[in-house]
């Protein structure tokens, strides 16, 4: 049986990570495959099961919709279970949801098995963000958690490409039974590597509620929100912008996709640092930058090597936010952060799917060279959002103090 410590016992006294950060990572990049690899595989999934493209690509919606519906729903039920038993519990739900896309017979039982997939997506990375803070002293906390969000973006670069392959060869259930076998890797460590973390008490549930519903907490969701929506309003037509304005031809758009990978996951360290150095300086500038590269893609699309440096930029700045919206969220509501931070992938998520419509809105009115454009408006909002929270909490602060 594992003894109880408590956070200064948890926390290292040197630099480096913890073995059972790599847990964590590895339970998001199994999340991470099982999120995108349904992309590549759609015309396999359609076929086998005799439905069709469109059809298919509700599994893609409805595991959106899960996860957008489930982190908070799961997150109040299991409000008093400690973070370690949380996390096993959630990593069983997510090995048993692949286990039954693998022998699902028909449409329906698949798209229920992608339901309970999705319903571990956004609480597991929530509690997992929460516990790799408190696996590393204060001032690592948001490289940890871009440690964390690191599996989502290597299980694009990595884990997508691989489920793609072995799905067109072996059929899609493997890819499927692959993501379990990852699942159950993260389980054993999580069981044997995390430890046990005392909690203060029982987590309240009215207190959990009074700090998501914190304006300030409020508003950097929304910021969030828009930094996604920026993102997806472009990456959702990523293709069609490669091959149809950029004149790439189709097979190139894999190594192009590849590239882009590499740039959000070194992104995503970067913003971590970034975070742990000037947490809200970092994150106005972040999203600046964002926009600015968003401007320019827009106008060299025409020019293929101007459009490979910009889309791996825009690849960096578009995760390099990431860390510090969920760092900010934690602080914010750090008497009671477990419900706001799983209710972010809540709002990342809602942000995912009004970009991917506003993307489609500006292709059909305006044409698909204006979609970089519009995804840099967007991200304007995520500007405003930034410096209107850094006002209001810590310039407010010191003005209070002088």
């Amino acid at each position: 049986m594992q003894p109880s410590v408590t956070q200064e016992q948890v926390s290292p006294q040197n630099d480096r990570f913890p073995a059972a950060l790599f847990c964590l990572t590895a339970g998001a990049f199994a999340i991470g495959m099982t999120e995108f690899v349904i992309m590549g595989l759609l015309p396999n999934v359609a076929n086998d099961l005799h439905v069709t493209i469109p059809q298919a690509g509700q599994l893609i919606t409805s595991y959106a919709l899960g996860v957008a519906v489930g982190a908070p729903v799961l997150t109040v039920l299991t409000h008093r279970i400690p973070q370690k038993q949380l996390l096993c519990l959630l990593m069983i739900i997510f090995i048993l949801g692949n286990a039954l896309a693998v022998i699902a017979p028909n449409y329906g039982l698949l798209m229920a098995s992608r339901l309970v997939t999705a319903l571990a997506h956004g609480t597991f990375l929530g509690a997992s963000s929460l516990i790799a803070a408190r696996l590393v002293r204060p001032e690592k906390r948001a490289s940890a958690v871009s440690m964390v969000l690191a599996g989502l973006t290597i299980a694009n670069i990595i884990g997508v490409p691989f489920g793609t392959f072995i799905g067109q060869y072996l059929g899609w259930r493997s890819s499927f039974g692959a993501i379990t076998i990852m699942g159950m890797i993260s389980l054993i460590g999580i069981f044997f590597l995390i430890p046990k973390i005392e909690q203060s008490g029982p987590s309240s549930l009215a207190k959990e509620f009074r700090s998501l519903i914190n304006p300030q907490v409020l508003l950097i969701l929304f910021t969030g929100a828009f930094g996604c929506g920026s993102m997806f309003t472009v990456f959702t037509y990523i293709t069609p912008l490669l091959t149809d304005v950029s004149g790439f031809q189709e097979h190139s758009v894999t190594w192009i996709l590849v590239m882009f990978g590499v740039g959000v996951t070194l992104g995503n360290i970067i913003g971590g640092k970034l975070a742990d150095w000037k947490l809200m300086p970092s994150l106005i500038a972040t999203f600046t930058i964002l926009v600015i590269l968003l401007v320019i893609l827009s106008s060299v699309l025409h020019n293929q090597i101007l459009t490979l440096v910009f889309v791996f930029l825009w690849g960096a700045a578009a995760f390099g936010i990431m860390p510090g919206i969920q760092i900010r969220i934690m602080n914010l509501a750090h008497e009671a952060p477990r419900l706001a931070a799983t209710s972010s992938h809540s709002a990342l998520n809602l942000g995912n799917a009004g970009g991917a419509f506003l993307g489609g809105v500006v292709i059909t009115h305006l044409g698909l060279p204006y979609v970089p454009l519009i995804g840099g408006a967007v991200a304007v909002v995520g500007i405003l959002g930034s410096i209107l929270s850094y006002y209001l909490v810590e310039k407010r602060a010191v003005t209070k103090t002088i």
